[in-house]
């Protein structure tokens, strides 16, 4: 008989990751108790079925992993099949965030004003929280992905897989996201790591800075942009590609006018 575990986020610092709004009640519901002893990544049953498929297909690009999926549970699953290429360093991170002491929570937040690409959210258990393990809850807002225009390199270096291992980051290993220009931060260093290993290039800026685009003055738009470059070793100067969007649409701007886009 299916168990419904229920727990509201609570507004915590959690480095600088972690939201000081106070976020609805998220529900999650598992076969048993028990089930945390064998996994402890799981998406929320009311994800869209594409959303879940988009999210599947950008990590097993990344990792490697072909038969990577979702069980009826909603745990998330690595597989059986071995990997013969992909990045190692994601592939690991994944493990770890399946066996580690979290509990994540997978939810769709499309549209959600308070969300820029993703976010990841401390979570209390309602009942019985000196029994249950630390929860967090990543949100993803699977609509601001579809906002990204720019080179294809950039697109593949910046997706919902690799806003999702940002996260997991944050939460397995505690790294720290950048806090001025000058640093990519802790976090984004790792996951440039993974880029590498699958031939992409790397992230560049931590905070977005604003593109110098014609705009119609009729509409309400701010086109901000965030950089990525490769070292090819044919020149003394590596090659920069380009990511822009609508900050008026995706959202992330604070009154400063930067604001970093995965945290």
């Amino acid at each position: 008989m299916a168990v419904m575990k229920v727990f509201r986020i609570k507004s915590e610092s959690f480095s600088l990751k972690i939201t000081h709004v106070v976020l609805a009640a998220a529900c999650l519901c598992l076969s048993a108790a028990s089930s945390f002893a064998n996994n402890r990544v799981f998406i929320r049953s009311d994800v869209p079925q594409r959303h879940r498929e988009e999210l599947l297909t950008r990590l097993r690009v990344i990792t490697g992993l072909s038969d990577l999926k979702f069980d009826a549970q909603g745990s998330l699953i690595l597989g059986s099949k071995p990997s013969t290429h992909g990045s190692a360093k994601a592939r690991t991170l994944l493990a770890q965030a399946i066996e580690g002491a979290n509990v994540i929570i997978l939810e769709d937040a499309s549209s959600r004003s308070d969300v820029a690409f993703c976010r990841v959210v401390r979570a209390r258990w309602t009942r019985d929280e000196s029994n249950r393990p630390p929860a967090y809850v990543v949100l993803i807002d699977f609509r601001d992905f579809q906002q990204l225009s720019g080179d294809a390199e950039a697109r593949a270096a910046f997706d919902v897989g690799w806003g999702l291992l940002h996260e997991l980051d944050h939460v397995v290993t505690n790294s720290e996201d950048a806090t001025n220009p000058k640093e990519i931060g802790q976090c984004e260093e790792h996951i440039n790591a993974m880029r590498l290993e699958v031939g992409l290039p790397v992230r560049v800026d931590y905070f977005f800075n604003r593109a110098k685009f014609k705009t119609d003055a009729n509409f309400s738009a701010r086109y901000v942009r965030l950089s990525f470059e490769r070292w090819d070793g044919s020149s003394l100067e590596p090659k920069r590609y380009w990511l822009a969007w609508d900050a008026m649409t995706v959202g992330g701007l604070l009154a400063d006018g930067q604001r970093a886009l995965v945290r």
